[in-house]
């Protein structure tokens, strides 16, 4: 089986991601332990679990999904990491895309026999993204996200509340704050969930902790169903979340690792 991206726009020219790459040249941002949180909210129901991050820069969520054994898909506005090969680019190609996610598209699973299948995804994330799509294109963008997330699939996200400007260019298009943006996406058709927040408890690819200071969480569902129900963290589970990430760690990882804060 072969993935395959149908559009007729492999690349957002209009936006200024793409007219100044900033985040796509840099980030290829991944976390273990949320990718550990995610397998044990069972959200395929036993199946393989199916992820698709939209804006996945340089793939390092992707990839992390893929050796997790789980089908990984990422798409990019920007073609600058495909045409470098940089980060996960060179190693996991036919799992990455170049697609304006304004616009819309559809993902396959294509067969040797010729059938093609529609791919729906039980998970579908978007860390940094939404404050960098114009507000006239949310609605599309919804609708993409609607047309292939599963019936229960959560689209979950990291969204920044702050101005960035690189270069005279204006990358945040839509700068709002967390209640704007729980408003917007409930005319949308999408419901916010705090319960899959707090599971997550801080661990997620991008925010506070990792790289986006200022930015928050949203876990959305399609207006009407429930969200899955949660494992219950334990004290252990809470210590290690307070930890992973932590200014005492990144200081610990710097001192011991020669890494940079």
């Amino acid at each position: 089986m072969r993935i395959v991206l149908q559009t007729q726009n492999p690349v957002a020219i209009a936006s200024p991601d793409h007219i100044m790459p900033w985040g796509t040249r840099r980030d290829s941002s991944r976390n273990p332990r949320f990718v550990q949180k995610l397998a044990r909210l069972n959200l395929s129901q036993g199946e393989l679990l199916k992820v698709l991050d939209l804006g996945c820069s340089g793939g390092g969520f992707v990839r992390d999904a893929i050796d997790e054994g789980w089908l990984g898909v990422g798409l990019e506005g920007s073609d600058f990491s495909q045409k470098h090969r940089r980060a996960e680019w060179a190693t996991i190609p036919d799992n990455l895309f170049t697609c304006d996610v304004t616009k819309p598209f559809t993902l396959f699973e294509e067969w040797p026999e010729g059938i093609r299948k529609g791919l729906q995804f039980d998970i579908i994330t978007s860390w940094e993204l939404i404050e960098h799509i114009a507000e006239p294109d949310l609605p599309e963008l919804a609708n993409n996200v609607r047309q292939h997330l599963s019936s229960s699939g959560v689209w979950l996200m990291s969204v920044s509340p702050n101005e960035e400007v690189i270069n005279g260019v204006a990358l945040h298009q839509t700068v709002r704050k967390r209640d704007w943006w729980i408003s917007k996406f409930r005319s949308l058709g999408f419901i916010h969930h705090d319960s899959l927040i707090r599971y997550f408890n801080t661990q997620f690819i991008r925010g506070p902790k990792f790289g986006a200071p200022g930015s928050f969480h949203l876990a959305l569902l399609a207006t009407g169903k429930s969200a899955p129900i949660t494992p219950k963290l334990s004290v252990k589970a809470r210590i290690l979340d307070a930890w992973h990430g932590s200014k005492m760690q990144r200081l610990l990882q710097m001192v011991i690792l020669g890494k940079t804060l």
